[in-house]
C-alpha cells in the first residue's frame, strides 16, 4: 500500500498543529544525533558498506548474538518485503488487524494468505502455514503478546516460521523484546525499526535478528547498500548512547491513559484498551475518513482513519499520544464534532 498510512499531512494543503497520525516519538530526535549525523556527511562521498556490516555487528554486540544472527535494513518495510521475497509462495497467516504491508509483499511474492483475528490466536490453534507475521505490540490496537504465549507456539510448530514484528517496542512497559528466545528457537525472526522511537522515519533504519541461516536466507535476496551512510551514522550514535536515548515510556503511558479516559466520556466514542502510547477508537456515527477531513479542515488535527485496517470498520481511527497541550485540543475538537446535528 503506496497511500493510506498515517503521517501524510505532505498530501494535505491544511498547515498541522498537531499529527495524532503517526506513531513515532512527538519528542524529536536525541540530544546530540542530528550533529553527530551532519559531522559524518563526508562519507556520503563514498558508497557505504554493504551491509552496514559495523552497525550490524554493534547490534548483534547490544543483543548478544552473533554478526551473522542480524541483518540491517532500510526500516521495517524493507525487512518484510525481503521475509516475504525469501518464503515467496508460501502458506502465510497474518496476524489482524495488521500493518497492511504484509499482506501486500505476501502478495506480491505469490503467498497464499490467511488472515487470523488476534483474539483467535491460541496456543493450540491450527496454523497450517509456512510463515505468519504477528506485529508485538500490535498495530493498530497496542495489544501484546507475551514471552511465554509466543514460546508456546514456536514450540508446538518448529517447521513454521514466525516473524515478530517489534516496531514498537519501546512504548510498552507490558513486555520486553523477545530476542533472548532466539537462544532456544531457530524459528523465530525478530524485525526491529530505528525510526520510531528516535524519531528519525526520514532517513529508514531497522534490523532482523534471527537463528544465522534465516539472516542468510534474506541476505540473499537483499540489495546492497540499502542503509545509507547518514542511517548507518545515526544507528552507531544510537547505540552507543542507548541508554541516554530512550524515549520516556512511563510518561507517554500516563498521558495516553489520561487521553484514553477524555476521549472515553465523550459520547458517541468507543475508545479501546492498548498497552502502548496509540490507541483505537470508534465512531457510533460517521465515518473515521469524514471525522479526518472535518478535524483537518476546522482544526489542523491529523488522525489515522484506520478503516483500510484488516478486520477494523469505516468508524475505526487510531490516535498516537501527543503533548498534553495538543491531545486537549484533540478532546475538544471531537466533543465539538459529536455534538453536531445528525
Amino acid at each position: 500500500m503506496l497511500h493510506g498510512h498515517g503521517d501524510d499531512g505532505y498530501r494535505h494543503a491544511h498547515k498541522i498543529v498537531a499529527d495524532f497520525s503517526t506513531n513515532v516519538w512527538y519528542g524529536g530526535e536525541p540530544n546530540g544525533l542530528r550533529d553527530y549525523v551532519f559531522s559524518q556527511w563526508p562519507s556520503i562521498n563514498r558508497y557505504p558498506e554493504v551491509l552496514a556490516e559495523s552497525l550490524a555487528a554493534r547490534v548483534a554486540a547490544h543483543h548478544g548474538v552473533r554478526p551473522a544472527q542480524v541483518l540491517m535494513s532500510s526500516g521495517t518495510t524493507e525487512s518484510i518485503y525481503l521475509v516475504a521475497q525469501a518464503w515467496a509462495g508460501r502458506r502465510t497467516t497474518v496476524l489482524t488487524p495488521a500493518f497492511a504491508e504484509y499482506e501486500d509483499a505476501g502478495r506480491l511474492h505469490g503467498h497464499a494468505l490467511r488472515f487470523l483475528p488476534w483474539e483467535k490466536l491460541q496456543p493450540d490453534t491450527l496454523l497450517n502455514s509456512e510463515l505468519v507475521f504477528i506485529c508485538n505490540p500490535n498495530n493498530p490496537t497496542g495489544s501484546v503478546l507475551t514471552a511465554t504465549f509466543i514460546a508456546q507456539l514456536l514450540a508446538a510448530r518448529p517447521g513454521t516460521v514466525f516473524v515478530l514484528d517489534e516496531a514498537f517496542i519501546e512504548f510498552t512497559a507490558s513486555i520486553q523484546t523477545l530476542i533472548p528466545l532466539l537462544a532456544r528457537f531457530d524459528n523465530l525472526l525478530i524485525m526491529r525499526s530505528l525510526t520510531k522511537a528516535y524519531a528519525i522515519p526520514g532517513l529508514r533504519l531497522g534490523y532482523v535478528v534471527a537463528a544465522a541461516p534465516l539472516i542468510a536466507r534474506l541476505t540473499a535476496g537483499k540489495a546492497p547498500w540499502t542503509v545509507s551512510a547518514l542511517a548507518a551514522a545515526a544507528g552507531h550514535f544510537i547505540f552507543e548512547h542507548f541508554a541516554a536515548v530512550q524515549p520516556p515510556v512511563a510518561q507517554l503511558l500516563a498521558d495516553r491513559a489520561a487521553l484514553a479516559t477524555q476521549l472515553a466520556q465523550v459520547p458517541g466514542l468507543r475508545v479501546a484498551p492498548s498497552h502502548t502510547h496509540y490507541f483505537v477508537a470508534a465512531l457510533r456515527r460517521g465515518t473515521a475518513a469524514e471525522l479526518k477531513r472535518w478535524l483537518l479542515d476546522r482544526h489542523g488535527l491529523l488522525i489515522r482513519d484506520a478503516g483500510n485496517f484488516r478486520n477494523l470498520t469505516a468508524a475505526h481511527f487510531r490516535v498516537s499520544t501527543q503533548r498534553p497541550a495538543h491531545n486537549q485540543l484533540l478532546v475538544n475538537a471531537l466533543r465539538e464534532w459529536i455534538a453536531l446535528p445528525a
